[in-house]
């Protein structure tokens, strides 16, 4: 069996470079102040270093020096530029953490530990692959970010300031509780992977945005009240086609939501989840809101049943959310 990597060797491999630098050092050469590197690392999810530990390379000490040209400039100010900058870093880590996940899982038993074979495999081939990846990374986040300033930018007038018109629903799947205990942690992974994705697909087909993921819940928005109701009952046939997927139950809501730091808040959004836990299996349910923008779309029905108290909303009119029958 071939020993273990060194960690230093990962670090730099991973990193692109050699790490020459300590803390002190990074700050002296970046020419910013320390107080200000300390808060953009924290920012950026990086642990306190003491002085004397060498863990930076070139390619810190430019980051540190770019970010620091942007609060110079006068067009965002420090706390804006932070607040940028953990945006960065609480989704890399996720995004990390996930990859190294999938390569490790495909290559290994994701139960056990993986071997330094392993580990040496993945290595050997990451510089390669990180190079490739990269372009992709920066074409995606332009994507998404031209599709998140275009939303922007169509959002109602009419709302409170920085609020906006949305249409937000919850897909849970059912029984989970109890089928995590039927699965062993394998068969359970791979069942939220797929769910996740099934979900993922729809919403990201028909163009509305996969706020979040739970596990055994996804989190989603649509700037319309037809293109949210059509993302919830594509997303329960798509669950119920699958077949190897409990069915789930759908909620949604229209009305004003606050966006912030990538998610969604409100009441909306409260109403919306309050629905998903009345619905029965397979089934969706609107919000009285939602209800009044899709009617006179021959594309649904809507049923109307009996009120219920919702924790913290008091009481709520739902409504049965189908497909018309002129529609199939």
């Amino acid at each position: 069996m071939s020993e273990a990597p060194d960690p230093r060797q990962i670090e730099e491999l991973l990193l692109g470079g050699e790490l020459r630098f300590t803390r002190v050092d990074a700050v002296k050469l970046a020419g910013v102040p320390e107080e200000f590197a300390q808060r953009l690392w924290r920012a950026l999810g990086f642990p306190h270093l003491p002085d004397d530990t060498v863990a930076f390379t070139e390619g810190d000490v430019a980051a540190l020096v770019k970010v620091a040209e942007l609060r110079r400039a006068g067009i965002l100010d420090e706390d804006i530029v932070l607040r940028m900058v953990r945006a960065v870093g609480q989704t890399m880590a996720r995004l990390a953490k996930w990859q190294i996940d999938i390569l490790v899982g495909a290559l290994t038993d994701p139960l056990e530990p993986p071997d330094p074979e392993t580990v040496q495999f993945i290595l050997e081939n990451a510089e390669s692959h990180i190079a490739d990846l990269e372009p992709l990374l920066v074409h995606a986040w332009r994507r998404q970010l031209s599709a998140a300033g275009t939303r922007a930018l169509a959002a109602s007038d009419d709302t409170s300031p920085g609020r906006v018109q949305a249409a937000v629903g919850f897909a849970d799947m059912v029984a989970f509780t109890q089928t995590s205990r039927d699965l062993d942690e394998r068969a359970l992974a791979q069942l939220v992977e797929r769910f996740e994705e099934t979900a993922s697909d729809v919403i990201a087909e028909h163009g509305g945005r996969l706020v979040k993921t739970l596990g055994d819940e996804v989190l989603f928005s649509a700037e319309t009240p037809g293109l949210g109701a059509e993302i919830g009952l594509c997303v329960a046939e798509a669950v119920r086609a699958d077949g190897e997927i409990p069915d789930v139950r759908v909620g949604m809501a229209y009305g004003p939501v606050l966006p912030l730091m990538g998610d969604v808040f409100g009441t909306t959004v409260n109403l919306a989840s309050r629905l998903t836990a009345m619905a029965r299996p397979g089934t969706a349910l609107v919000d009285a809101g939602l209800a009044a923008e899709l009617r006179g779309d021959g594309a649904y029905e809507l049923a109307r049943i009996a009120r219920r108290r919702a924790r913290g909303l008091g009481v709520v009119q739902p409504y049965v959310l189908r497909r018309s029958a002129r529609s199939y």
